[in-house]
């Protein structure tokens, strides 16, 4: 019997033949790739992926859905996100779109409104987005200034369990580095993080201050077995050099844990010999470097009556080049820091093409939301197609890379364990209970 795509069998053992997959995110499978992508039939079987055959050549007795070259790709992981953040905008936006403007406006909102129920509603609508939009994996990182630590990682400790079997969460701890000189609430927060099993991050500056914090912070790290996500030189001002900072600490203090670095903006505003010499240091340290593109083009740059003249972006492929693992994420979403966004890969993915040009060839640009951030969150697990793993699958109509990329591929289909979920999105009025109508 055969099924149409939109809808696949819901039966325990089935097929999902002529499929169209990308080939860095399929382990265990050889193929002829035409631009990156591959042909295969999937097997599946009680929520496994059972085998990936060649076309064709799956058990003719089973159900099968003819996806006729449509493209499967795993579910997507998204390691650099603010849930506590989101969806604020109508409560409190940015006036101008700076930088500047976003932490005022932020700042404001947390101190008058972000009690527990506030943060859990805005998460949990978050997380149904992404749940639907086809996402397994996330990192969010958390405000952390005190009081704040205890009632969002509180809020979290409570999704993430809620959450366990849909979407796996990681959380870090986003603070004023400056704030490090109060001992107290820097060892209290660190005693937080460890018990959430959660990551330390921070906001370094360039200062005086910097080489103790950064070693201090390295330390506690070290000490306390967390891995470290930090916000990076997100300016576009060149004499921002703190990546190569935090790479110079992680060898001086011959720190073993994973290092992640978000945005860093000003790498790409140096002198290219300067930014050479910094992204060698980053390779020998081996930080990991998440790329924010929506976000750093939407708010990198802006000035009054001007039309910004560069994207707002890390250098990503001299990065990569150099062999530092790299991704994209959707960080901010409906907040002063992003006005727009729903925590969908697909449009990260399409952005991230057009904004980093990761195109002409395409052939492995599907890892930056697959593979690579998996990877960035120490899971290797997810964000692959491989037989034993779990069937978690987005499903297109689109078969080849014009047609993936040209529309927002709405009409996809997400399996989680071989069974389709109702991809049914919140309604934005849920929230009017903590925003206002």
């Amino acid at each position: 019997m055969t099924y149409s795509f939109m809808s696949p069998p819901n039966a325990g053992r089935f097929v999902l033949s002529n499929a169209t997959l990308p080939a860095v995110a399929v382990e265990g499978y050889s193929a002829t790739a035409i631009e990156g992508l591959v042909h295969a039939d999937l097997i599946i079987e009680d929520g496994l992926v059972a085998g990936i055959v060649a076309p064709g050549t799956a058990p003719q007795e089973l159900a099968k859905s003819d996806l006729r070259d449509g493209m499967v790709w795993p579910c997507f992981a998204d390691v650099h996100t603010h849930l506590d953040k989101g969806h604020i905008w109508p409560r409190n936006n940015n006036p101008d779109g700076t930088f500047m403007g976003a932490l005022t406006s932020v700042g404001a909102d947390r101190a008058t409104h972000w009690n527990a129920e506030d943060v859990r509603k805005r998460m949990e609508f978050s997380l149904r987005s992404a749940y639907a939009h086809g996402t397994n994996l996330i990192r969010t990182h958390l405000d952390s200034p005190a009081p704040q630590h205890l009632i969002s990682f509180d809020v979290f400790g409570e999704v993430r369990d809620a959450w366990k079997d849909k979407i796996a969460l990681q959380a870090v701890a986003l603070f004023p580095m400056d704030d490090m000189v109060n001992e107290t609430y820097f060892a209290e927060l660190v005693a937080t993080v460890k018990r959430a099993g959660a990551l330390i991050g921070g906001v370094p500056k360039m200062g005086p201050d910097l080489t103790w914090q950064l070693d201090t912070l390295f330390r506690a790290a070290s000490d306390n077995g967390l891995d470290v996500d930090l916000h990076v030189d997100e300016t576009d001002d060149p004499a921002a050099e703190t990546l190569r900072a935090i790479a110079e600490a992680v060898l001086r203090n011959g720190f073993t844990g994973k290092v992640t670095a978000g945005h860093c903006c000003s790498l790409a505003r140096q002198d290219d010999e300067l930014a050479k010499r910094t992204v060698e240091l980053v390779a020998k340290a081996g930080i990991s470097i998440i790329s924010l593109p929506m976000c750093n083009m939407y708010l990198q740059d802006r000035y009054p009556g001007r039309t910004p003249r560069w994207r707002g972006v890390t250098l990503f492929k001299e990065l990569a080049a150099a062999g530092v693992q790299t991704a994209v994420a959707s960080d901010n979403t409906r907040d002063p820091f992003y006005a727009y966004g729903d925590l969908d890969a697909v449009e990260v993915f399409r952005e991230a093409v057009r904004i980093l040009q990761l195109d002409h060839p395409l052939d492995t640009a599907a890892r930056v939301v697959t593979t690579s951030p998996a990877d960035v969150a120490g899971r290797p697990d997810t964000g692959r197609i491989a037989v034993g793993r779990p069937a978690d699958l987005v499903l297109f109509s689109a078969r080849r890379w014009s047609e993936f990329l040209s529309r927002p591929q709405s009409d996809r289909v997400v399996l989680r364990r071989g069974k389709v979920i109702d991809r049914s999105l919140p309604d934005y009025r849920e929230l009017d209970s903590v925003l206002g109508a």
